[in-house]
């Protein structure tokens, strides 16, 4: 046998043992990417659920990486700092105080990203319908109605500078607000909560808009799964909304 011949087998039989090993590697590098109190749940919809208004890339990049990294740097600041991960999201982010130094603007940037995103995954869905019954009713007594509910959301989205985010609150009572925050912060921070929000750094929709955030705005009201939202509105009247 050349010696030529005898690398190439060398080669093939090296690529044969790498393919084998390729799913328990990548099963194993979920699995250390999982481990620690904070979960990142899987979406409730396929990733192309949502095209043509966002594409299945971007979803797939947005929620299997960018969610995935605060999840699992929260799981690092919690193997030094159990309790970050002994109290509801909302009583952490609503203290911020009570977190120690070292640790204070990491918890307050994952922290909020993973409370960001998971609302923003659950709000979403195809065939979404309409506002409808006290959540409709809230929507016209306090933002004027639907028409005007987007208009300025979408305003106030386009004016984030840089990355940020754009939320409708909802108050103890019932109140809605459309308000923004910047980075990974959350309403929780102020003690209120999101009702809904929509992610306005570039990563969310880069891939299909480009700089063209207006329309993306515009594109993802097309997204929003109304029952959710609804189901949402009803636990925060409760005081039983988690993120």
């Amino acid at each position: 046998m050349t010696s030529i011949s005898r690398r190439r087998l060398m080669f093939t039989a090296t690529g044969l043992v790498v393919a084998a090993a390729a799913p328990r590697m990548a099963f194993a590098q979920a699995a250390a990417a999982s481990a620690g109190p904070f979960k990142l749940d899987p979406l409730g919809y396929p990733a192309n659920a949502l095209e043509p208004h966002i594409d299945a890339k971007t979803m797939e990049i947005h929620h299997d990486r960018h969610h995935q990294a605060f999840v699992t740097n929260l799981n690092n600041f919690a193997k030094d700092n159990p309790q970050i991960a002994g109290k509801p999201v909302g009583e952490v982010l609503g203290n911020l105080g009570a977190v120690p130094d070292a640790i204070r603007t990491g918890v307050r940037n994952n922290m909020g990203g993973h409370a960001n995103h998971t609302m923003f995954w659950r709000i979403m869905g195809p065939n979404g319908g309409k506002p409808e019954g006290a959540l409709l009713a809230a929507i016209d007594s306090d933002l004027g109605g639907m028409e005007k509910l987007q208009t300025d959301f979408n305003a106030a989205g386009g004016r984030v500078f840089g990355s940020g985010w754009v939320f409708v609150t909802v108050s103890k009572d019932g109140k809605l607000a459309i308000e923004t925050r910047p980075n990974q912060d959350n309403p929780m921070m102020d003690g209120k909560r999101a009702l809904l929000g929509n992610d306005v750094w570039e990563h969310a929709y880069y891939l299909n808009y480009q700089n063209r955030r207006a329309d993306y705005l515009k594109a993802w009201w097309n997204t929003v799964n109304w029952k959710a939202v609804g189901e949402r509105y009803a636990a925060a009247k409760a005081g039983t909304l988690d993120v």
